[in-house]
């Protein structure tokens, strides 16, 4: 019953910044790991960012220093700050959250960086 759900995307200049936020609703408890994960037409998923519930946070390298993960816990929210947004950036980006022996995924959002 839980259910992620992505808003934030869209149209955007290289340069630019876009702030991502995931929604997850059918959970009373927090989840252990969330997270945004991409994909590029004709590429394989990869991991942007990821953060624990005690707020430890990791990231691919070609974003580091330009994108931001935050959550809240008490409202099993995930949000990803994108900075310095570049044409590489565009892509459908995924909401993952996981507790226990679960894990789930959002319908994603489209990012798309050009001018």
């Amino acid at each position: 019953q839980v259910q992620l759900v992505e808003s934030g995307g869209g149209l955007v200049q290289p340069g630019g910044s876009l702030r991502l936020s995931c929604a997850a609703s059918g959970s009373i408890l927090s989840f252990t790991v969330m997270g945004w994960y991409r994909q590029a037409p004709g590429k394989q998923r990869e991991l942007v960012a990821v953060i624990s519930s005690g707020g430890s946070t990791n990231y691919v390298d070609s974003v580091k220093g330009r994108f931001t993960i935050s959550r809240d816990n008490a409202k099993n929210m995930v949000f990803l700050q994108m900075n310095s947004l570049k044409p590489e950036d565009t892509a459908v980006y995924y909401c993952y959250a996981a507790r226990g022996v679960f894990s789930y995924w959002g319908q994603g959002t489209q990012v798309t960086v050009s001018s």
